[in-house]
């Protein structure tokens, strides 16, 4: 009985970080300031991004159920989005393997990540694909990623609705 109230309490938590999460990554100031393509790709990719900070951040908390709650959630929109793009129940499978293998790509790209300068890198070839023009906007996106960690360490699903920290913001040189 435990069991099954822990695992209800878990799911509801999931669903309130993968809304924010989700909420976090359709911000304009990714698409206009940091011009990461607005496309099903780049959001894709913001998503991630936002869910490997959720992830490393319950995972170090011991929150490893929950984390694997809000992996579950994740996957059931991204199989909604390929619906609501027309994907046909015939073609699901292959489309949510090659999302899961890019997901947990990303994922380690991110998590092997040394310091920031291996962490734009990693940004570059995944969110950029790989366009040198674009160094710079990785590299910016890579700091928001790391005050953004900064800004989780303290975070807890009890606390609510995770705060990320500030957007990006454009740097006048």
């Amino acid at each position: 009985m435990l069991s099954l109230r822990r695992k209800k309490e878990d799911r509801a938590a999931a669903q309130m970080i993968c809304a924010a999460l989700l909420a976090q990554a359709r911000k304009p100031a990714f698409f206009v300031e940091l011009r990461v393509p607005d496309t099903f790709d780049g959001r894709f990719d913001l998503a991630v991004l936002h869910a490997w900070l959720m992830l490393e951040r319950l995972r170090s908390a011991g929150y490893g159920m929950v984390a694997q709650a809000l992996v579950d959630d994740i996957f059931v929109n991204f199989d909604e989005a390929l619906r609501d793009l027309g994907a046909s129940d015939m073609s699901m499978g292959r489309k949510l393997k090659k999302i899961a293998n890019a997901f947990y790509g990303r994922l380690s790209a991110y998590g092997s990540a040394a310091d920031i300068d291996a962490l734009a890198a990693a940004i570059g070839r995944n969110v950029y694909r790989g366009e040198a023009a674009r160094a710079g906007d990785a590299a910016r996106l890579a700091t928001y990623a790391l005050v953004c960690r900064s800004q989780l360490a303290q975070w807890t699903p009890e606390d609510g609705s995770p705060v990320f920290g500030p957007l990006p913001q454009i740097v006048n040189a």
